[in-house]
């Protein structure tokens, strides 16, 4: 599965201390064991020139005060609120200044940010997602950009979640739905 480095970014969904770091809110060890496996799939498209964008799932404290329905911190307990180091990106992470951060408030990273702005400004069609957790912002975050017209393509070694019924849903679902998965295998490069 070849992308065009020019028209592709890796999209690094929610690397966070809240999730990945066995000190988080919400730590889930396949998540960490993603750690590795999404710095090497960014460094080949570093490599290649590709964009690379990471996203943190950040909740001001006050979020779902009066919510009717939609309340997170109902769902999941408090986590990776605003300011906290539970919502710091992971120091294992490479993150460089060429490399652009999307902070969201929802499992969607489309959802009221400027991450669709950002990826029309520089040409961009096909999204490479990985991250955590597979089920829940990973999935949301790739089906918004496949109703937004660009190419979602779920890197299903690359992803962290609670169970492996929820890494296979969520690849399962993706593949099915609305848009393809590949392993990192599979991923190549060519500006030809």
């Amino acid at each position: 599965m070849a992308f065009d480095p020019t028209e592709a970014a890796v999209v690094v969904v929610d690397m966070q201390n809240g999730f990945c770091h066995p000190d988080g809110s919400l730590y889930a060890e396949p998540s960490e064991a993603a750690v590795e496996p999404v710095t090497a799939l960014v460094d080949r498209a570093r490599d290649a020139g590709a964009s690379v964008v990471y996203t943190r799932d950040v909740h001001p404290p006050e979020q779902f005060d009066g919510a009717h329905y939609y309340d997170e911190f109902d769902r999941w307990g408090e986590h990776v609120v605003e300011g906290s180091w539970d919502a710091e990106l992971l120091d294992a992470l490479d993150v460089r200044d060429a490399d652009h951060v999307v902070e969201k408030h929802t499992y969607d990273a489309f959802y009221q940010t400027d991450l669709e702005g950002y990826l029309d400004a520089h040409g961009i069609r096909d999204l490479l997602i990985c991250g955590t957790l597979a089920n829940v912002c990973v999935l949301h975050t790739a089906g918004s950009a496949g109703l937004r017209d660009y190419r979602p393509v779920v890197v299903e070694d690359a992803l962290g979640y609670i169970t492996e019924e929820h890494r296979e849903y969520a690849v399962d679902h993706a593949d099915w739905l609305f848009g393809e998965t590949a392993t990192r295998d599979e991923v190549a490069f060519d500006s030809a």
